[in-house]
């Protein structure tokens, strides 16, 4: 299967790097992603292709508009924007969305058709929200300077969950918050060297015993888990 995953941007430039990453260029390779970058900018009103304005009611900072981003989606997906809702998922990207959990991601990767909606300055029009998208995505109860960098985010966590994005399926399987892992946070890994200015490494890892360092492993994720509040699963 492969996920469809287009992003709607004023700056689809940005995400010219992010193509060249390992797990998205396997990803891409393997047949289970494909990634397109939509302009908005090119959906805009007048010569200077203008695609926010003013709020209504006053107040600091340019609002995207409804109208252009209505007109960037027909376009792109061939008229109706209920037939559009019915074929795939648009999800804005906004601090007041549904948390992006392990949980989320994962069913994300699930899809065919994922779109994602990345604003500037002040967000875009409630109007968006309301009628052209029908999910809501945060990566964080913050504000960043506009919504490509948590695309980005989006990108990469899904990405990471699709055929042939990794070297070795398990590595994403065992990541933090997975449910191989309950939802906990995944454990301490060490490495060399042995000893380092007097700081170890814990015996157990060194002990040869598998069924030993797996359950130090579960008790490490337990702890950190606890230390964070518990899962989020």
């Amino acid at each position: 299967m492969t996920l469809e995953l287009d992003v709607v941007t004023l700056f689809p430039g940005y995400f010219d790097w992010l193509r060249e990453t390992r797990p998205v260029k396997n990803a891409v390779a393997a047949g289970s992603l494909a990634l397109r970058t939509i302009d908005l900018r090119g959906f805009g009103l007048g010569d200077y292709r203008q695609a926010d304005d003013a709020p209504y009611g006053g107040g600091a900072g340019m609002v995207i508009r409804v109208d252009v981003v209505c007109a960037a989606l027909e376009a792109t997906y061939g008229g109706d924007i209920d037939a559009t809702l019915a074929a795939r998922r648009v999800a804005v990207l906004t601090p007041v969305g549904r948390e992006l959990t392990d949980a989320v991601v994962t069913e994300l990767a699930g899809l065919e058709r994922l779109t994602l909606l990345s604003g500037r300055y002040e967000g875009f029009d409630q109007r968006v929200h309301d009628h052209l998208a029908n999910d809501e995505i945060s990566v964080g109860r913050y504000i960043l300077s506009g919504g490509e960098i948590a695309a980005m985010a989006v990108i990469d966590a899904v990405t990471r969950k699709l055929e042939g994005a990794l070297g070795k399926r398990e590595s994403h399987e065992h990541d933090s918050y997975s449910e191989a892992l309950a939802g906990l946070p995944e454990y301490p890994h060490y490495t060399r060297p042995e000893r380092f200015r007097g700081w170890g490494v814990p015996d157990v890892l060194r002990s040869g015993n598998h069924a030993a360092v797996a359950r130090w492993r579960r008790e490490a994720s337990a702890a950190r888990g606890a230390a964070q509040g518990g899962s989020d699963l």
